[in-house]
């Protein structure tokens, strides 16, 4: 099993979870985070550190999330690795929960 990286990420992209993970399964695109499945030991510390709680363990993803899992996949074959922790952009907080950011991931 996997953790993923889910929509309430895009925009907001806080980095907590990077530093606690111990296997740098985290990549980090312009506006976005995700795991790699490959990597990921399901160890369940990133998933409380993310102040957006937009990480799921893969069996516990709502079905309206579901895509995220291929999607974080195959975005983590080209993305690089991150594993210190950044400061969030500035307007983090102003999208923190805002539905329907799919369209606005920068790939």
């Amino acid at each position: 099993m996997t953790f993923v990286v889910t929509e309430n990420c895009i925009k907001c992209k806080y980095t907590d979870c990077v530093e606690v993970c111990p296997v740098d399964c985290f990549h980090e695109g312009p506006n976005f985070l995700v795991i790699d499945p490959e990597e990921c030991i399901d160890c369940t510390l990133c998933e409380p550190e993310c102040p957006a709680e937009a990480i799921y363990a893969e069996d516990d993803l709502p079905e309206d999330q579901a895509h995220f899992l291929e999607l974080n996949a195959d975005l983590s074959k080209s993305w690089p690795v991150i594993t210190e922790q950044k400061d969030p952009p500035a307007d983090a907080t102003d999208w923190d929960g805002k539905p329907g950011k799919l369209e606005l991931l920068e790939r």
